[in-house]
C-alpha cells in the first residue's frame, strides 16, 4: 500500500548539495515544506566501527558514505575556494557568478562554525612554488583552502542540521531509499521511497532535487536512463593513495595546505593529478554497495591528532569515447581486482618493491621507514590490479614530483590501492541544473557536476534560487 505525503521540495541525498538546497530554500521561503531522504542515518547516529575496532564490519549502508552530510561528514573537510577546483560549474554559469556563489557558500560554512583561517591566500611563497613546478612541466593550481578537519567538518554539518530542524516544515527521513522519480506529463511529481523496514510510500512535490553524491551515482544514472535524460561520459579517475613522511611535503603544505599538481605523463600523456592532500593525516577505507572497498584519506584540524605522515591521491584521468558509457562500472571493476587479491580490503605496496617488480610482503613492509597509518591494509602488488598505462603514468608522475618534493620518489613511499572516484555519467542539465524533465534537478558529485564540498554546496544554492523564482 502506498501512502501519499505532500511537500514543496523533495531532496534526494543529504550531502552538501542537498543540505545547501534546503538551507537556501528555507532562507528564501520560510514556509516551504521540505523533505530530504537519505539511505544513511542522522549525523549523531553515524559512527564507523572501524575507527575503534581497527577493521571494517561491513555496515549496510556504509556509515562513512551515507547519512546526513554524506561522505563530507568524515572527510578532511577542505573548502577549496576557487572556481578552478572541485567541479565544473564554470561550464554552466559565468565565471564571476561561480566565484560569488563559492564566496556565498563559504560564508554559510563560517556561520555554522568553520574556522576563519584560509591557507594559500596572498602568500608570495605560492608563486615561488608555482615557478619551481613549471620548470618540470608540472602545473600547480593555486587554490585558497579553508580546512575544517574531520572533527570540525562533522560539527559544522551537524550545526546545519540543527538550523534546518529549528526552522520548521523540514523533514529528514533517515535510512530511506529513493526508488524512482515519479514523472507526470513531462514533469517531476514526486518520488517513490522505501524505509529500512521495507515500507513503501509515494511522496509528492512539484520539485525534485537529485543530489545523491558519489554513493548514489549509479542510481542517478538509472533515473536518467528511465526518463530519457541524455548523459555524457565523465572522466574516469583511477589511481592510488600516496603516503610519505610530513618532512617531505611540509614545505608545500605549510603554504598551500593542499598542493594541487597536474602532470602529463611521458609515455602515454595521460593526465595525472594530486587530489585530497592530508598533512598529518590518516589513510582510510570506504565501502560502496556491493562490497567494494576503496582507499581514501583524511586529517583532523586539531594538531594533537596529527600523524607523522602526509597522504594524497594520485589519480589518472581518462575520458573514454563511444561506445563506452559505463564509467562507474569500469571503476568498480578495477576496485574489485584489488579487493579480490586482499580478501576484500585495501592493498599497500612500497614504491621500491613496485619498481623492482616484486610484491610487498609483511616483512618488507615492516622494514619501511614510512609507517602505514591504515593498519588493516594488506601488503601486495599493485601491478596485478592497475592497468599498465595507469601504473606507468603514476610512476612517471611521482618521479616528476620528486623534483618539487625531494624524497617522494623513495623506495619507502607507500602506495595504497585502489583509489577510484565514482563520478557518474554527466547528466545533461541547463544553466540552473534542471534536467529535460521539468522540475527535476541533478546536482553535486553524483550528477557529475562537482568534485568537492564547496562547489557541491554552491549547486544547491543555484537550484534553490531557481525553484523559488519559478514558484
Amino acid at each position: 500500500m502506498y501512502f501519499v505525503f505532500d511537500y514543496d521540495v523533495i531532496i534526494v541525498g543529504a550531502g552538501p548539495a542537498g543540505i545547501f538546497t534546503a538551507l537556501e530554500t528555507r532562507r528564501l521561503n520560510a514556509g516551504a515544506r521540505i523533505l530530504m531522504v537519505d539511505e544513511g542515518p542522522a549525523i549523531d547516529k553515524r559512527t564507523c566501527p572501524a575507527r575503534t575496532l581497527g577493521h571494517c564490519v561491513g555496515c549496510k549502508p556504509c556509515n562513512i558514505m551515507s547519512g546526513w552530510a554524506g561522505a563530507g561528514a568524515f572527510s578532511d573537510g577542505k573548502l577549496t575556494l576557487s572556481e578552478e577546483v572541485g567541479g565544473n560549474m564554470v561550464d554552466y554559469l559565468p565565471r564571476d557568478e561561480v566565484r560569488e556563489l563559492i564566496r556565498y557558500a563559504d560564508s554559510i560554512y563560517l556561520e555554522h562554525g568553520a574556522p576563519e583561517k584560509v591557507h594559500g591566500l596572498n602568500d608570495p611563497k605560492v608563486d615561488q612554488i608555482k615557478y619551481e613546478c613549471s620548470k618540470y612541466n608540472i602545473k600547480l593550481v593555486p587554490c585558497p583552502v579553508r580546512h575544517m578537519g574531520t572533527e570540525l567538518a562533522f560539527t559544522v554539518l551537524h550545526n546545519m542540521y540543527k538550523t534546518l530542524e529549528a526552522s520548521g516544515n523540514f523533514t529528514f527521513m533517515e535510512r530511506t531509499t529513493a526508488e524512482e522519480v515519479l514523472v507526470e506529463d513531462g514533469r517531476a511529481a514526486g518520488v517513490y521511497i522505501k524505509s529500512a523496514s521495507g515500507a513503501a510510500s509515494l511522496v509528492r512535490a512539484p520539485y525534485v532535487v537529485a543530489a545523491p553524491g558519489r554513493g548514489g551515482a549509479a542510481w542517478l544514472t538509472k533515473v536518467a536512463k528511465d526518463n530519457d535524460i541524455q548523459t555524457l561520459n565523465n572522466e574516469v579517475d583511477i589511481g592510488v593513495r600516496v603516503e610519505a613522511p610530513n618532512a617531505i611535503m611540509d614545505h608545500l603544505t605549510q603554504h598551500l595546505y593542499e598542493a594541487k599538481m597536474v602532470y602529463y605523463a611521458d609515455t602515454f600523456e595521460n593526465k595525472v593529478r594530486t587530489f585530497c592532500m592530508n598533512p598529518g593525516g590518516l589513510v582510510s577505507e570506504e565501502h560502496y554497495e556491493g562490497g567494494i572497498a576503496v582507499v581514501n584519506g583524511h586529517s583532523y584540524h586539531d594538531e594533537a591528532l596529527h600523524t607523522d605522515n602526509t597522504n594524497f591521491a594520485l589519480l589518472v584521468s581518462t575520458r573514454f569515447t563511444k561506445p563506452f558509457n559505463s564509467p562507474i562500472e569500469y571503476g568498480r571493476y578495477i576496485a574489485q581486482l584489488g579487493n579480490m587479491l586482499t580478501g576484500g580490503g585495501i592493498m599497500v605496496q612500497r614504491l621500491g618493491d613496485l619498481l623492482k617488480g616484486r610484491r610487498t610482503d609483511a616483512s618488507r613492509l615492516a622494514k619501511s621507514t614510512t609507517e602505514p597509518t591504515l593498519k588493516t591494509a594488506v601488503p601486495g602488488d599493485l601491478s596485478f590490479v592497475l592497468p599498465h598505462r595507469h601504473l606507468t603514468s603514476i610512476i612517471e608522475a611521482l618521479r616528476a614530483f620528486d623534483n618539487i618534493a625531494p624524497g617522494l620518489y623513495s623506495g619507502n613511499t607507500l602506495l595504497y590501492g585502489v583509489e577510484v572516484k565514482f563520478y557518474s555519467s554527466k547528466l545533461t542539465v541547463g544553466s540552473h541544473f534542471e534536467t529535460a524533465v521539468g522540475g527535476l534537478y541533478a546536482i553535486g558529485d553524483g550528477a557529475g557536476v562537482t568534485r568537492g564540498l564547496i562547489q557541491a554546496s554552491a549547486t544547491g544554492v543555484v537550484v534553490a534560487r531557481d525553484i523559488q523564482s519559478n514558484r
